[in-house]
């Protein structure tokens, strides 16, 4: 499926995504595989039970056999069963920068996968496509964090404080000024985590008797903050406007249940770019139906700024839209610049209510200065505050890879998932099998790849995802595209 939206009042260029369905074989072998996969973890569930077979997995004392289970056998079925064959391909030990390529320490295991051992030896110079170094800055050259080291010399390396005690230093109040010039916003504020900054933001801002729009493949830290909240959360099908257009009538119309009034607040929450489907919000039709409803809208753009639009402003700018558009944006540090933490940014009563509220600025530390001294140099290196165009440069370059690399896998043939301009890259594997023998087989080839399976995706969409950087040069993503 090819979603393809013409210019017209809404959206200033083409919006193309790709959401092509498997053939019905693919989807048969599929649940196939893992029947087959299920029906061998109950023989040898049935093996260990009689001592047949080693068992490796954690278990109840005998002296514990009056109390209440501290966790019940069967939830770890498929750990026990279907993840251990395939473990090896998770949790590599990375022993260098995660910058476009690393260094990995090599393990093997003696017991199929329940236990690893080191060799002490290291593979060296790994393509890394795994890690979210969208625009490079995730990088050890001396020049280059010059000024971080300035700073922590300067500051050590921690804050040991929260906000709203004695953590507040003149680097955060640097950097807040700075994230609201480079988004365009009256003010920001800056947390030490960016998955706090969601799931720790979110309940300052709703509570009981709000009401929370949630796309059905937001990130975790979106819906952990929701839960939080103790508002009602209704989920809508993902960027699909008639699904979210109806939960906003049915709110509006029906009110809260039982007592039929109206919703205190009604806040969507939204992503820029999805990371596990590559896929970007359709914000001018979310724009358009929150102000038709007169709802609050929150962007999380963690995967998308820096790493889209024209001077990398995210999503916003992508679409050619304004800031004000959107009530609540936030984002991350993580992945374009290269460093930690992550902001909410808008207007000045908001950040100035969340400086008060917030149980980040109450109860968290404060983000370490030489990371907000990382962030500031990549910030104004992308602003071309350095005096350079070194920050315009990468992101043109990281477009013109993800572009290319998408192109050169839908020559090949393979399906993957998302926006043509998205540099998270899905490439669908499918079948339970192939994702173990897709990642050894890259390994080998000297490349680090990401593989996803259920329950992370729909059981009949298991996944390679590949990250672009623009870090990464052509022979890189050539080498990568024909292993």
């Amino acid at each position: 499926q090819k979603n393809g939206i013409s210019n017209g009042t809404l959206y200033k260029k083409t919006f193309i995504e790709h959401f092509e369905q498997a053939p019905m074989y693919v989807a048969v072998l599929t649940f196939l595989g893992f029947g087959v996969g299920t029906i061998f973890g109950y023989l040898r569930d049935f093996m260990r039970a009689w001592g047949l077979e080693k068992r490796n997995i954690a278990a109840e004392r005998e002296q514990q056999k009056d109390f209440v289970p501290l966790y019940q056998d069967f939830e770890n079925f498929y750990t026990r069963n279907l993840y251990m064959r395939i473990r090896d391909n998770w949790n590599r030990p990375i022993c260098s920068v995660p910058g476009p390529q690393f260094d990995l320490m090599e393990r093997v295991t003696d017991d199929y996968n329940w236990t690893f051992r080191f060799t002490g030896r290291t593979i060296k110079n790994v393509i890394n496509m795994g890690s979210y170094n969208y625009l490079g800055f995730a990088e050890t050259d001396v020049n280059a964090l010059k000024t971080v080291t300035i700073e922590l010399q300067k500051y050590g390396t921690g804050v040991c404080s929260t906000r709203q005690e004695m953590g507040t230093l003149d680097k955060h109040v640097e950097l807040e000024k700075l994230v609201a010039k480079f988004l365009g916003v009256e003010d920001a504020m800056v947390f030490g985590m960016g998955f706090a900054t969601n799931s720790m933001n979110i309940p300052a801002l709703v509570g009981k008797g709000c009401l929370i729009l949630s796309d059905e493949l937001n990130h975790t830290s979106l819906v952990l903050g929701a839960r939080l909240s103790g508002a009602t959360i209704r989920i809508f099908k993902h960027n699909n406007m008639q699904s979210l257009e109806q939960l906003l009538r049915d709110a509006i119309i029906y009110g809260q249940p039982r007592s039929r009034r109206a919703w205190r607040k009604i806040i969507i929450l939204v992503e820029g770019i999805y990371s596990m489907e590559g896929s970007i919000v359709r914000l001018p039709e979310i724009v358009s139906l929150k102000t038709k409803y007169k709802a609050y809208l929150y962007l999380d753009e963690a995967h998308s700024i820096g790493a889209v639009g024209a001077t990398g402003r995210g999503v916003v700018e992508y679409f050619g839209m304004s800031p004000d558009d959107v009530d609540v944006l936030m984002g991350t540090f993580t992945k374009s610049f290269g460093a930690a933490g992550g902001y909410i940014a808008g207007k000045k009563d908001l950040v100035d209510f969340l400086r008060t509220h917030s149980h980040s600025a109450v109860y968290a530390t404060s983000m370490c200065p030489p990371v907000a001294e990382q962030i500031i140099r990549a910030m104004k290196c992308l602003m071309g505050l350095d005096g350079t165009t070194q920050g315009l440069q990468r992101v043109r370059q990281l477009g013109k890879n993800t572009r290319y690399f998408r192109r050169r896998l839908h020559e090949m043939g393979f399906i993957i998932y998302g926006n043509d301009d998205s540099p998270v890259v899905p490439l669908l594997l499918y079948m339970p099998g192939k994702i173990g023998a897709f990642a050894r087989r890259m390994l080998e080839k000297n490349i680090g790849v990401v593989v996803v399976g259920f329950p992370a995706t729909p059981i009949t969409e298991s996944r390679a995802r590949f990250c672009v950087s623009a870090a990464h040069t052509r022979e890189m993503l050539d080498t990568v595209s024909t292993a």
